[in-house]
């Protein structure tokens, strides 16, 4: 138990562990940087919270929880059932708290990856995506909230970037549009949006990298959420050839 009021800490959470939140950082808004900062500026009576929660995902386990709901019909499952658990989370376990979520579900533009890189989630990977060694690159952040809690601030996770000691970079011998070590965005965005792409609903540089194969995603999410990304990638591609 932890606060000025009685309550559970995200990380001694079952609510969160059961239902596969497995990774969650706590900031105390006053160490956050400026531009963090800035970005919740308008939220309502943010001046009244204290803390920022991050919720984030490590392996396969909040989708095998999510398929075992029955909750996969609709739009955007993934988010409203991660919006969902944090919501039991703090009606079950910190009933004495508020909490304002941010993401998913508002218009705030928030810097995940800045968030993650504070939390020692996020290095950088030749591949365009986040990795750390112990989960290699197989998490995802699913929720931000500000909350009046007063747990204690969560320590970075420790260890240098995997990528560091890899010498043969299979991610990019594996990718079909990187070149010289690094992948074009928009190359990368022409390869999966091509009829009959091998990428479209994967990422063959992703599944090539070593580290931590054993979190890796199962078949059905990496179809899902590449499925997701390439949605966008056309949205975006025919918006703004109008």
């Amino acid at each position: 138990m932890t606060g000025e009021r009685s309550g559970v800490a995200p990380d001694c959470s079952r609510v969160l562990a059961e239902h596969g939140l497995n990774l969650q950082a706590v900031f105390n808004l006053s160490d956050l940087p400026d531009g963090i900062r800035a970005s919740i500026a308008g939220v309502r009576d943010v001046h009244t919270y204290r803390q920022m929660i991050v919720f984030g995902h490590g392996g396969p386990a909040l989708w095998r929880s999510l398929s075992a709901s029955g909750c996969m019909q609709g739009e955007n499952p993934v988010d409203h059932f991660s919006a969902e658990i944090v919501a039991r989370y703090f009606a079950s376990e910190n009933p004495d708290h508020r909490y304002c979520l941010l993401y998913p579900d508002n218009q705030l533009l928030l810097p995940l990856q800045q968030l993650g890189e504070l939390a020692g989630w996020h290095h950088p990977s030749p591949f365009r995506l986040g990795i750390n060694q112990y989960w290699g690159s197989w998490f995802a952040y699913r929720a931000v909230v500000l909350a009046d809690s007063s747990f204690p601030a969560s320590k970075p996770l420790s260890g240098a970037s995997p990528c560091q000691g890899c010498a043969t970079t299979p991610c990019m011998a594996a990718c079909p549009v990187s070149v010289d070590g690094s992948i074009s965005l928009n190359d990368c965005m022409d390869e999966r949006s091509g009829e009959g792409s091998a990428c479209a609903f994967t990422c063959l540089a992703r599944l090539a990298c070593p580290v931590r194969q054993e979190m890796r995603y199962e078949p059905a999410q990496m179809v899902y959420h590449y499925g997701c990304s390439l949605a966008t990638i056309r949205s975006y591609r025919a918006s703004s050839a109008e």
